[in-house]
């Protein structure tokens, strides 16, 4: 027969007026800990107890109850209730809940003491911050959690960001899966799939320190102390949609730009505005960058300028901070440090002063009108002007006594006379120019496609130089000249003598297939099947040629030598300078007079797939008015721009209007010239007949809208 299990009887537990409890000597805590018994009391005043006091009833010497209780086992609660007494914010005989220890029982109460402290398991961290988070999410303030808590507010936006870390993470750290310490370092970002992919990446490594977390987590953002972040603003940045990232935990300098992109074009705004600013000093071109590569002057001029008169009121400033200077310099002389406000004032009138070394420098109307400025950011954060540098290009060439620049015979100046038209600087921000904001200005063509137009353009100049030995003659000489005789500079030609046949790393659809193309293929592949197939024999196989035979050959092989492609130029020496190319152009122009170049006879045809789709809608406008006169115009500018694209390349097919990349160059003819009316079909397809609004192409439907507007 099973025995009868004995079964537990709990101590009852009932209410005790305050004034009959006392604290025991058996209590085992002696050491403060934890939070102070006033911030208990106030937790009880706004809550009440939460927990009742352990106590046993008092005996005297006869082992009788005297009604009087001591507490082995709640001892703080007891002085906190006690603290509410004093202050008569609790009655003396206020009923206190009590579990009653029955007297006659075999453990100590010393036992009692220690267990209730040392059994109770404490709050997992973890179940801190979701709490946190719960009382939040239910309408709590931060403050409001603070207060009731009495820890600072940073602790609880500490708890609260904990609590925001990917629950999947959280779920690692439940589970003694990664260190408080990594838990934290993931709250730089609040991005839960960034997070997790970064504790993926490492998990399996034994590099999972903190400060590589936060380094993983923080690698595509850009520090609040970059000279970007702090020449912009963190406001504005902010204001402007950005997201700062901050390490509560931790100082961070003020923390992480996430978004790199607005950063960036925040800077060129504000950049460009500055440069506009200083373009209305006169100065022919501006280079604006966040920074420049060391030596971006090499090459350049400086020009000696005179720094500007200063006033008599600036004078007097000057004079007053240096006495001051030396005044405190004198006073504090004998000291070993000097104290801070002093220090700090020291260096106020040195930044002072030093604004006063650097103030603007006074440069002639004539040299202005030639030189530019570099427009930059320095270390700090601070904008940074560099005025005064001249291009070899814009050199002023040394006249003969009473001749001008140019040889002629030198006009009567008046003196302090004005230039009659006011000179725009050329801002330059990375590269590419700014354009001024005009809408009715039609802006220059992308560099992509000016290179694919040229990229036509020179293939077309090769097919005609390699049929006119007699020009290819020349430009071939005319490169040795260049060459052999020092007073000649050789670089930025459009003979690339080696022969080095240049490229072309940008080109549009179909390259291959223009007449100009197949030409160069067929003739190459002619005089290919005639070579001879050893090396060793070819210098006797030239002998035998006849002169006309030996002429086309040569023209044929220094025709691919020609090079009259645009490229983006380096204005730093990194590469193709930008004078280079447009002396490369200039000279390539010359051989195409020379050879009678006539893109529209090479068989060039304006499309909307080789222009026509890839510049703006006033261009396409252009084009039509200067190749089919305005009354064909007036018949497509209603049309979005995908239809007027392609029924401006109808209007134009036969008119023979070509984009100015691919114009023959003609000083004393302008650019664009109205053209004579052709007899044009002025009824319209039917789908092209509404009138819509404009509306942009799509450019994901078209591989080529990269390089458009």
């Amino acid at each position: 027969m099973t025995a009868a299990v004995q079964k537990i009887t709990l101590s009852s537990s009932r209410d005790i007026p305050f004034n009959k409890l006392v604290l025991s000597q058996s209590n085992v805590r002696r050491e403060k800990a934890g939070v102070s018994i006033e911030e208990l009391a106030e937790d009880i005043a706004r809550r009440t107890l939460l927990q009742s006091l352990n106590v046993r009833p008092v005996l005297d010497a006869e082992g009788a109850e005297t009604g009087m209780f001591e507490i082995p086992a709640g001892g703080r609660r007891y002085r906190a209730l006690e603290l509410l007494v004093k202050q008569k914010r609790l009655a003396k005989s206020a009923p206190v809940p009590c579990v009653v220890r029955d007297s006659a029982t075999d453990i100590l109460a010393e036992d009692d003491s220690l267990a209730e402290n040392i059994q109770r398991a404490p709050l997992h961290p973890l179940d801190q911050f979701r709490a946190f988070q719960a009382m939040r999410e239910k309408g709590r303030t931060e403050e409001d959690i603070a207060a009731a808590f009495f820890t600072s507010l940073n602790v609880v936006k500490q708890r609260l960001r904990l609590a925001s870390v990917s629950p999947a993470l959280l779920d690692v750290y439940a589970e003694d899966g990664m260190s408080l310490e990594q838990l934290i370092a993931f709250t730089v970002t609040t991005e839960h799939a960034r997070q997790e992919q970064v504790w993926q990446a490492i998990s399996g490594s034994w590099q999972k320190e903190p400060y590589q977390i936060r380094r993983m987590l923080t690698e595509r953002t850009v520090r609040a102390s970059d000279r970007r972040a702090v020449f912009v603003g963190l406001d504005a940045y902010e204001a402007a949609g950005g997201v700062v990232l901050r390490d509560l935990f931790q100082s961070d300098d003020g923390g992480w730009l996430e978004d790199v992109a607005l950063l960036d074009s925040l800077v060129a705004e504000k950049l460009k505005a500055e440069a506009e600013t200083i373009a209305a000093e006169g100065w022919k071109w501006i280079e604006v960058g966040v920074d420049f590569p060391y030596g971006h002057t090499r090459g350049l001029r400086e020009l000696g300028g005179e720094p500007a008169d200063l006033t008599a009121e600036e004078q007097s400033t000057i004079e007053a901070l240096n006495a001051e200077y030396a005044r405190l310099e004198s006073e504090h002389d004998s000291m070993d440090e000097l104290p801070d406000e002093v220090d700090q004032r020291l260096g106020e009138i040195e930044t002072a002063l030093a604004a006063f070394d650097n103030r603007l420098v006074n440069y002639q109307p004539a040299d202005i009108a030639r030189a530019g400025v570099f427009v930059s950011i320095d270390a700090e954060g601070t904008l940074l002007v560099d005025r005064g540098y001249v291009r070899p290009e814009d050199e002023v060439p040394v006249a003969e006594p009473g001749q001008d620049r140019d040889g002629e015979p030198a006009a009567a100046v008046v003196d302090g006379a004005e230039p009659s038209a006011t000179q725009r600087a050329v801002i330059t921000i990375g590269g590419q120019v700014a354009e001024p904001e005009d809408d009715d200005a039609v802006k220059p063509l992308p560099d992509r496609l000016l290179t694919e137009l040229t990229a036509e353009r020179t293939l077309a100049l090769r097919d005609k130089l390699a049929i006119t030995p007699s020009v290819a003659f020349q430009a071939v000489l005319h490169k040795f000249c260049l060459d052999v005789f020092s007073r000649y500079s050789s670089y930025g030609t459009a003979m690339e003598v080696s022969v080095r046949s240049a490229s072309f790393p940008v080109q549009a659809p179909g390259l291959k297939d223009t007449p100009a193309a197949k030409a160069i293929d067929a003739r190459h592949k002619t005089w290919e099947e005639r070579l001879p197939k050893d090396k060793a024999g070819l210098w006797d196989w030239l002998t035998g040629l006849t002169g006309d035979e030996q002429a086309a050959l040569f023209a044929h092989c220094a025709s691919f030598g020609v090079s009259a492609l645009y490229e983006k130029g380096d204005r730093y020496g990194g590469g193709t300078t930008p004078h280079t190319v447009e002396q490369r152009i200039t000279e390539a122009d010359r051989i195409a007079s020379a050879v009678d170049l006539d893109m529209v006879r090479s068989g060039w045809r304006p499309t909307a797939e080789n222009y026509l789709g890839r510049v703006p809608k006033r261009r396409i406008l252009e084009a039509v008015r200067e190749g089919a006169g305005e009354r064909a115009t007036q018949l497509i500018d209603h049309l979005k721009k995908g239809d007027m694209a392609k029924e401006a390349e109808r209007l134009l097919a036969e008119t023979g209007w070509l984009p100015e990349p691919l114009r023959m160059a003609d000083p004393d003819q302008p650019a664009a010239v109205d053209a004579v009316e052709p007899e044009v079909d002025e009824a319209l397809p039917e789908f092209l007949g509404a009138d819509d609004e404009e509306a942009p192409v799509d450019e994901a439907d078209d591989p080529h809208m990269i390089a458009a507007e």
